[in-house]
């Protein structure tokens, strides 16, 4: 029998940049590096060109790995027997964490009153989650996974 789920939290990175909008960045980055390449051409400066190319290039591999990143899902589970964090590409699905509810401490990391970071701790073991949220999602999502794992461990008592 299937373990009652108290929480199935799906993390993705938020995107800033579409992919029409990604196309549009490189399109103006790649027409502004090609007038800046007739006139150093025009001026005489042959290798000005190789390193505007060098430029364009770079920006789309910065964006194309940003944009493979941001299809990474983190998935936190709570069940009345466990608590699970698995990594989910489109690939693959890494368990990162595992361990027992009962035993399962969810620690808050505050600086200047906000949320900075969020783990799940078990004998001197840590894991960090929703590192892809903002800090205020991050506060949320710590006391949402707090509850789940409060109700978790009132369904074994």
């Amino acid at each position: 029998m299937a373990s009652l789920l108290y929480m199935d939290a799906e993390i993705r990175p938020n995107r800033s940049l579409s992919e029409r909008g990604f196309i549009i960045l490189i399109a103006i980055v790649t027409v502004a590096n090609c007038a800046s390449a007739a006139v150093f051409l025009a001026m005489g400066a042959t290798f000005v060109p190789i390193f505007l190319a060098i430029d364009v290039v770079a920006v789309a591999v910065a964006f194309l790995v940003s944009f493979r990143a941001a299809r990474r899902v983190e998935r936190v589970q709570v069940t009345s027997s466990e608590v699970r964090v698995i990594h989910e590409t489109a690939k693959a699905a890494q368990l990162v964490w595992e361990s027992p509810t009962a035993f399962t401490r969810v620690q808050v990391e505050r600086e200047a009153e906000r949320t900075v970071g969020v783990k799940l701790a078990l004998s001197g073991r840590e894991a960090e989650v929703a590192a892809a949220l903002s800090p205020r999602e991050r506060a949320d999502f710590a006391k949402a996974l707090e509850r789940a794992i409060w109700r978790a461990k009132r369904e074994r008592v």
